[in-house]
């Protein structure tokens, strides 16, 4: 059985007491669109987190499936009328969860995987052996994240690429995870602290004073988790930001109709909507138009809060129903190695590119 913290029980509580099940999460929630269970849904899962807390009822595999079937994109708190911070419960009640031992196997060899070997993919390598730069004293910094490492290597050679043709000093880094899948699946905050300890301490010792990092999820914690565990004595700025404050002299992409999709953890989460836009737009002979649903009201793409790697299935419908959206479009440009796998995943056989800010910057500029 789950014991909740007497603060997390306020917090819980408050949140079943002010919670009018009104419904206006179902609207947007993902996970519901492609589950279709109440229980997959913010109102559910905080009646789930209640009976947990009063012990009514057990920590099962249905409930530990639907308080992980959310992707964290709080388009939910974005849309509650209650102002409900939902996905802070739904947190809160997976670090209880995987305190009890009800942790899904995926995720807990995930976060295994970092413990031991600082990344969540298992890999033996470091990151500055993988990517064959090693870290010097510079006043910009270069924050590859794990995905863009070892997965989908291309965002971090188009980053490095750019940086190089804009003559930028910089530095990579001998960097760890950022600890963001920790943070969301529940893991314990003792070791996503010393990932968070790690990094700052490295940054700090090449004198690094701004960060740019090419992950939306990594961003977030740095700008965002960090500051609430460590100090974090430099700039941090997302790629696109960085991108935005320079004038880029690009190649034409006549005729091409490009949309953006917002990530939620550089959108929502972090209110950064126009400095991609500014980059776009920029784009010689490009037509930029939007989809339906942006910026704040931007559809999740699927693949956040574990779900990819524990629900591959739920993930794949979610990003189905986005790409959906962006059938117009020539390219979907993202800004998250996440988004951009995920809606590879979703785009079928849709004659739709999809691709990272970074790699369309790079092939223009």
């Amino acid at each position: 059985m789950t014991e909740f913290e007497v603060d997390k029980l306020e917090k819980v509580r408050n949140a079943v007491n002010v919670c009018t099940m009104c419904g206006f999460c179902k609207s947007v929630c993902p996970s519901f669109k492609a589950i279709g269970w109440d229980s997959a849904l913010s109102r559910g899962r905080i009646a789930l987190t209640y009976g947990l807390l009063t012990g009514e009822i057990e920590p099962d595999e249905s409930v530990v499936e639907n308080m992980y079937t959310c992707t964290t994109c709080a388009d939910c708190v974005r849309r509650c009328p209650s102002k409900v911070d939902i996905v802070e419960i739904i947190e809160m009640c997976r670090s209880d969860l995987v305190k009890a031992g009800a942790i899904l196997p995926k995720h807990k060899a995930i976060c295994e995987n970092i413990v031991r070997l600082n990344n969540p993919y298992g890999e033996k390598k470091s990151i500055k052996d993988t990517i064959g730069r090693k870290p010097k004293k510079a006043k910009v910094g270069y924050f590859i994240g794990c995905t863009a490492t070892y997965r989908d290597k291309e965002i971090a050679k188009s980053t490095m690429s750019i940086l190089d043709k804009l003559k930028v000093d910089y530095t990579t880094l001998d960097e760890v995870c950022c600890g963001s899948v920790m943070q969301r699946v529940g893991w314990d905050d003792a070791d996503s602290v010393k990932l968070f300890k790690r990094n700052v301490d490295h940054i700090r010792s090449l004198g690094v004073e701004t960060l740019v990092l090419s992950c939306a999820g990594c961003y977030r914690m740095f700008k965002d988790e960090y500051p609430k565990h460590v100090e974090v004595p430099f700039r941090v700025l997302h790629i696109s930001e960085f991108l935005a404050e320079r004038e880029l002299k690009l190649k034409s992409m006549k005729g091409k109709i490009i949309t953006y999709h917002d990530p939620c953890h550089l959108g929502r989460h972090m209110g950064v909507y126009e400095a991609p836009r500014k980059v776009l737009k920029s784009i010689p002979g490009a037509i930029y138009e939007e989809m339906e649903f942006n910026r704040a009201q931007s559809h999740c793409c699927g693949g956040g809060g574990g779900v990819r790697s524990a629900f591959p299935e739920d993930s794949k419908r979610i990003a189905d129903t986005r790409m959906e959206e962006a059938e117009f479009a020539d390219i979907v440009v993202t800004t998250c190695p996440f988004c951009v796998s995920n809606l590879n995943l979703g785009k079928g056989d849709r004659r739709i590119r999809v691709a990272d800010l970074t790699e369309i910057v790079d092939e223009l500029l």
